[in-house]
């Protein structure tokens, strides 16, 4: 019966911590990241799927959510949800349209002339 006792309480103890590990996972930004780190910290995504992801990013641009990976040749909706808690799409990045000029780039009007007296 101790035996019971202690492996309930070993288990329970186990259930309790998992959800702080989740949270401890290393996450991934898919937008910007190369290769070789979507390999290492995906699950279930290889040289190849990583390759494939960098790809789909290059021809169709950054992806505006996690969802979007299923369109990645090789990548099923397993995958995704196995890496949900990994990857992020980050803060899009601005295009150069929506960035401010530099200073030294900017086109000002000229000074109004001063008015004679």
């Amino acid at each position: 019966m101790e035996l019971k006792t202690t492996l309930t309480h070993l288990l329970l103890a186990a259930a309790l911590a998992l959800p702080g590990l989740a949270s401890a996972v290393e996450r991934i930004n898919i937008n910007t990241a190369d290769a070789a780190a979507l390999d290492r910290i995906m699950d279930g995504v290889g040289p190849a799927k990583a390759a494939a992801i960098i790809e789909h990013r290059r021809v169709n641009g950054p992806f505006r959510s996690i969802d979007q990976l299923v369109n990645v040749k090789g990548i099923g909706l397993a995958t995704v949800e196995r890496n949900r808690n990994r990857v992020t799409v980050g803060a899009p990045a601005a295009t150069a349209a929506s960035r401010p000029a530099p200073a030294a780039n900017r086109i000002t009007a000229p000074a109004p002339a001063p008015r004679a007296r």
